[in-house]
Formats: C-alpha cells, sequence, structure tokens
C-alpha cells in the first residue's frame, strides 16, 4: 500500500543547480554497536572507560547516501559535521574516508550520551546550516546510545524547514527543488514530496554503507577539518533532562524443558502468567 503526501514549508533559499548544491551530514560517536555496554557501579550512566566507540550506523548510512547523491550529479559537496570530545574527530575522519569532502568538528567535553542533548545539537547545527547554507541536511534517525530520534525533528524546526523521518529511500527531482522521500509506516509505504533545502533522517533500509578502505583512510588525513569550540556558538548547551538512574537489564533466567503440553500451560498460566 502507498501512500503519498506534500510538504509545505518555507524554502530559505533559491533554485540552485547541482554545481552549487551541497549537503551536511551530521554523524555521532556511540559505543560501538556489537560492544556489550557496562553500568558504572553508581548508575550514573554508561562506563565508556576502555570501550571501542564507532559512528553511529544510522549515521554511516546517512553518510553513504549523501555519496550516492554526490556521485549521481545532485550535489557538489558532502560536508560531515559532528559535535563532541576531541576522539569525535577520528569519527569524521572515517566520514572523509568514506568519501566526504571535509569536516567540522564542534567540540565539548559534554557526554554526548547524556549531557549533550538533542535540542542543544539541534541548534549547534542550526548554526552550521546556517554557515553552510546546505541544500539538504542528512543524519540517521536516531542514534543508538541514547534512541532519542529527535534531533532532525528539532532541527527542521528550527529551520522552518520540511523534514522526512525514516528515511527507505530519496530521490532528488530533475530540477533541483525537491525530493521525494519514501518511508516505511505501519500502513505500507509513505511517500512524501518536500521542497528543498530541506532535513532527511535515515532508517535502516535505506542502503549499505560502504567501507572506508586503508588508503582512503590516509587520504582522509589531508582532507580539511575545521574546529569550532561549541560553547563559542552563542547556543544554550544546558541539559533540559536529567538522567535518574541507569540499570543493567534483568538477567534472563534459563529455560526448561517440559514433558507435555498440561505442564507448559500450567507454567505459562502460574509462573509467567501470560495466559
Amino acid at each position: 500500500k502507498t501512500v503519498s503526501a506534500q510538504a509545505g514549508g518555507s524554502c530559505a533559499s533559491s533554485h540552485r543547480t547541482a554545481s552549487e548544491m551541497r549537503a551536511l551530514v551530521a554523524v555521532k560517536r556511540v559505543v560501538d554497536y556489537a560492544v556489550k555496554v557496562r553500568v558504572k557501579a553508581d548508575g550514573t550512566g554508561v562506563d565508556l572507560n576502555n570501550v571501542k566507540m564507532s559512528m553511529n550506523p544510522f549515521c554511516e548510512i546517512a553518510v553513504e547516501e549523501g555519496l550516492r547523491l554526490k556521485e549521481k550529479g545532485h550535489i557538489s559537496e558532502l560536508i560531515a559535521v559532528s559535535a563532541g570530545p576531541d576522539k569525535a574527530a577520528e569519527t569524521l575522519r572515517q566520514a572523509l574516508a568514506m568519501g566526504a569532502d571535509r569536516a567540522i568538528h564542534l567540540k565539548t567535553t559534554m557526554r554526548t550520551d547524556q549531557e549533550l542533548q538533542p535540542l542543544a545539537v539541534a541548534k549547534l547545527l542550526a548554526k552550521v546550516v546556517e554557515k553552510e547554507n546546505p541544500s539538504i541536511v542528512l543524519m540517521g534517525k536516531q542514534a543508538i546510545d541514547d534512541d532519542s530520534n529527535q534531533t532532525g525533528s528539532m532541527l527542521a524546526g528550527l529551520m522552518k524547514w520540511p523534514q522526512a523521518g525514516s528515511a527507505s529511500s530519496i530521490e532528488v527531482d530533475d530540477g533541483k527543488t525537491s525530493l521525494k522521500v519514501s518511508r516505511e509506516v505501519d500502513s505500507g509505504i509513505q511517500e512524501l514530496k518536500l521542497p528543498l533545502p530541506a532535513v532527511v533522517t535515515a532508517d535502516l533500509r535505506l542502503n549499505e554503507p560502504r567501507y572506508a578502505t586503508l588508503p582512503n583512510l590516509m587520504k582522509a588525513k589531508k582532507k580539511p577539518m575545521e574546529t569550532i569550540d561549541a560553547s563559542s556558538m552563542d547556543v544554550d548547551l544546558k541539559p533540559r533532562l536529567q538522567v535518574v538512574k541507569v540499570e543493567e537489564p534483568p538477567t534472563r533466567a534459563a529455560g526448561v524443558k517440559v514433558s507435555n503440553v498440561e505442564e507448559l500451560v500450567d507454567k505459562l498460566k502460574n509462573e509467567a502468567k501470560v495466559i
């Protein structure tokens, strides 16, 4: 089933040719998806000491989509941006190795999984958007550390731009004035048409990200990376939410074998209490 809709919104920039269009892609450094996280003994958060960190998987997909738009001639430049500590530069280098043209590091010592929250990130990105004037802002639909799924929507609201969340396909029209975005929803596939400039967040089915090869990792070291102190950008970074407590999930009990249907029903009814 296909549901179609058209998004309106204020178009902040006039029509631009492909040679003038650029895209901004936001990336985040998170605990690697394959790592089993450990909670601090005092329950204040996840222990990040000696833990493998990597680019958020949804952000990788957003970078890949930006590269594909460039390869198709829809944009001329892809700019990667990330807010975080010194080591966030490593995540930006990965985006550059994948093929991004340059990077912007919004440097902060705040923990990006708790202290630097979606509203503050959206405000920082809005400042970068005003400076770089991109036609498209791409980002992952959510980060796997805080699972907020808010930054893209907040950025679109701050910029008064149209947005498409959880995109599974993106097409640029021939005139390069609008996007057609498909989204998987409960009722089927929803198709949106939105004028540029716009914000789009990536879902898992959008694409399969390419690997950053060793030669490209070496080349990435020579690509430009601008570092800006996030506290100098005239943005209120104060957290709006307080993490009260972080707990490990309960240990799963071992399974048991039952000898007959009657015993199974009894356990489901009296022990599991699901029937």
